[in-house]
């Protein structure tokens, strides 16, 4: 599956365009997640390069960077890749940083 389309890149607002703005005000552009396992990134900002600003569930939740070419390398268990939710719909900053979703 291929992470960022076209379509998507444009989506984006560049990197720290949200720095002023309330997490209910902020949108959610894309979410990836491990099929096997439980880390979720969701992306608010992209640098239009590699890096991507947003929430990340793993260990932590925090707020923070990661990269495009990062995720398109992890091979996890059974070799699956990370994957992009293609149903996720329109959500915003502070909706999954109250709730898992």
């Amino acid at each position: 599956m291929k992470l960022l389309t076209q379509e998507l890149r444009r989506r984006f607002p560049p990197l720290y365009t949200n720095e002023d703005k309330e997490a209910y005000q902020v949108k959610i552009i894309a979410k990836f997640f491990d099929p096997c396992g439980s880390w979720t990134w969701y992306a608010t900002e992209f640098d239009g390069e590699d890096i991507f600003f947003g929430f990340v569930r793993g260990f932590e939740n925090e707020l923070g960077y990661f990269s495009l070419s990062e995720l398109e390398s992890v091979k996890g268990q059974l070799e699956l890749g990370i994957e992009r939710d293609l149903y996720f719909g329109e959500h915003t900053l502070a909706e999954v940083m109250e709730r898992q979703i």
